[in-house]
């Protein structure tokens, strides 16, 4: 069965779109069209490719399709740089979308300097998912994305990993709060009534911060704020107690906005980056941004 590149195109576009109109638009190419091309394809392939919605996802083998297309547009890219004369051609000169997956902190830190340095020296666009570190490994292993940092130090199947070093956290509240829930200190009975701030139900960080500090697991109460910058802003005004990373907390600690629960005591957690290795050489740049920034912000060796 020949590949019809055009209906591949369609697929991934609405999948990365997450509708045909805007898939449509962007292949510069009627709705009615590129409904017409992804139907023919699944009726092909006797198989739904994607779940219509609002958005549309892919299903598992859409996925599938969706990461040949990203290696097409990669290698394509790579040829039209050697042979210009190809850039006619149906599909030619689409700019390539690289799918990527962070933790939400790393976002709110260091990750975007490094992939602003990467696209301001090259044409290609970028679609970050975030989730929690301990499961960003996940989306690569599903291929809903071509790299990722992630906790995981052990390689995913088809990737290659490169320590980034640790983001480093530090357990801090507003004076008043610690005012008010731990007048005589950091005792066990005042930190099970201290409400935390926690980034959603994935988050452990507190949890563990707290099982190291008394030796044992820990309750307590939490609001949830599934937001970085909200956890610093959130502490700040006195909400809760929470793992900061210290790129955010030194300069309201030096301020005196932040204390910290414990001084000195600090998390860390290891980071990796996680790239396929199938779009690892093309994506050279865009590893050594990530290195780069990593080296300086976490203390990577160089």
């Amino acid at each position: 069965m020949p590949v019809d590149y055009a209906a591949l195109r369609a697929v991934a576009a609405v999948v990365r779109t997450g509708s045909f109109e805007r898939a449509a638009a962007s292949l510069h190419v009627t709705p009615s069209a590129i409904s017409q091309r992804v139907k023919h394809l699944e009726e092909r392939l006797g198989a739904v490719l994607i779940e219509r919605g609002t958005p549309c996802t892919a299903t598992d083998k859409g996925l599938a399709l969706c990461r040949h297309m990203d290696r097409v547009g990669m290698l394509e890219k790579d040829l039209m740089a050697q042979l210009p004369e190809f850039s006619g051609l149906e599909g030619a000169g689409q700019r390539v979308t690289l799918n990527l997956a962070t933790n939400a902190d790393s976002l709110g830190t260091w990750f975007l300097e490094a992939i602003a340095s990467f696209t301001r020296a090259t044409d290609y666009l970028v679609n970050v998912a975030i989730d929690d570190e301990n499961h960003t490994a996940d989306w690569l292993r599903r291929g809903r994305v071509l790299a990722a940092v992630t906790a995981l130090e052990r390689p995913v199947q088809g990737c290659r990993v490169t320590p980034l070093g640790s983001m480093r956290y530090q357990a801090t509240a507003s004076p008043g709060f610690v005012a008010r829930y731990f007048p005589d200190g950091l005792t066990e009975e005042a930190f099970r009534r201290a409400p935390a701030l926690t980034f959603d139900q994935k988050d452990q960080l507190q949890t563990i911060w707290a099982r190291e500090v008394f030796g044992q697991a820990m309750s307590f109460p939490t609001h949830w704020l599934p937001s970085t910058q909200s956890f610093l802003e959130a502490s700040i005004a006195g909400m809760g107690w929470a793992l900061n990373p210290v790129q955010l907390a030194r300069r309201h600690l030096e301020c005196g906005d932040l204390v910290e629960l414990v001084p000195g005591r600090f998390l860390e957690r290891p980071l990796f980056w996680q790239i396929n290795r199938l779009a690892a050489d093309q994506l050279h740049e865009l590893s050594r941004s990530i290195l780069t920034v990593a080296r300086r912000d976490l203390g990577l060796p160089a």
